[in-house]
């Protein structure tokens, strides 16, 4: 667990005096609290063991359901592939129109167009990687064309890679000045702009204070979300490294009055866990991150085991894993 204090920031918490230098940005976030490990793995484990009612399983079940950003980052993708996983993305379970579209379908920039036309009005989002990923190692130009190009093609959210490399050497500002920059790429011709999420890839950050640093650093530089993982690396995501982030994002609104979301992403794969990181999000940040505005699952295994839990509190019991389209 870390303490809810922060260092003080600029007036009107303007970051400009704390992002003058690297310096003055490294003495900000290295002022930042330390996580305690041992607490923050044993509260984790203990929001973990939380039994919930029947009736609230339901409910929470669906809640994930819409939660889910259904991902497909595969070399092998086809536009046909695409546009069936954006059938099921409105239509998770086609026998039941009561059970709620998932959030958004997560695809690399050449498949976005083919995402958008698939979803066409139904609401669900067109998500894109983007900079380079899973790795972020390009030059800066080549990762803000990626950037301009998905969102020229549609897509709603941009899930953006730091450069780890950097960040790990101390390069802070550096960090900081290239997710601004992505973030003012995701500008859009009539004046709005793609919602941007940060991927950490906390399995290579090796610490939680490092989670914690990158946390606000992201937060800083306007990300709208905060991302575990690309999924491409092990560990992804895991609760407590969630846990860090949650605190880091509830700080981040006392002190800012700005909310930003968190997606944990990648090794959640079952209705049981799903419900766990629910319940820490209710007990650390508080119930009003439990929309899909500000909470995802980076997934694309999750659903079908939602919509098989999901079933089996319908109807008393389960169906085949092969009842659902696999993903």
């Amino acid at each position: 667990m870390t303490s809810t204090a922060t260092p003080t920031t600029a007036a009107g918490n303007d970051w400009a005096d704390v992002t003058a230098s690297e310096s003055s940005l490294r003495r900000f976030l290295h002022g930042l609290p330390g996580v305690d490990q041992v607490g923050a793995e044993q509260r984790a484990a203990g929001l973990g063991t939380r039994s919930i009612k029947t009736s609230a399983k339901a409910f929470a079940i669906d809640l994930a359901i819409s939660m889910v950003d259904l991902t497909t980052l595969e070399g092998q993708d086809t536009r046909g592939k695409v546009r069936a996983l954006a059938a099921k993305a409105v239509r998770p379970d086609p026998s039941d129109p009561t059970c709620p579209s998932v959030a958004a379908l997560c695809v690399y920039p050449d498949m976005v167009a083919t995402a958008k036309a698939a979803l066409g009005t139904s609401g669900v989002r067109v998500a894109s990687v983007a900079t380079a990923f899973p790795s972020g190692r390009a030059a800066m130009d080549v990762k803000l064309a990626d950037t301009r190009e998905a969102v020229a093609a549609g897509a709603d959210e941009i899930d953006m890679v730091i450069d780890r490399g950097a960040f790990l050497a101390g390069h802070y500002l550096q960090v900081f000045e290239e997710i601004a920059a992505v973030r003012a790429a995701c500008a859009r011709p009539d004046g709005q702009s793609a919602h941007l999420k940060v991927i950490m890839e906390t399995g290579e950050l090796q610490t939680y204070d490092n989670v914690r640093r990158v946390s606000w650093l992201a937060m800083m530089a306007g990300a709208h979300f905060i991302k575990t993982s690309t999924g491409k690396v092990q560990p992804a995501a895991t609760l407590p490294v969630t846990l860090v982030m949650l605190e880091a994002v509830r700080d981040y609104r006392e002190q800012t009055g700005r909310r930003v979301g968190v997606k944990p992403a990648g090794g959640i794969r079952s209705s049981k866990d799903a419900i766990k990181y629910l319940v820490m999000v209710n007990e650390v940040a508080g119930a009003d991150w439990l929309v899909p505005e500000w909470f995802r699952f980076g997934a694309s295994t999750l659903l079908n085991d939602l919509l098989m839990q999901r079933t089996r509190l319908a109807t008393g019991r389960y169906s085949g894993p092969d009842y659902f389209t696999l993903d």
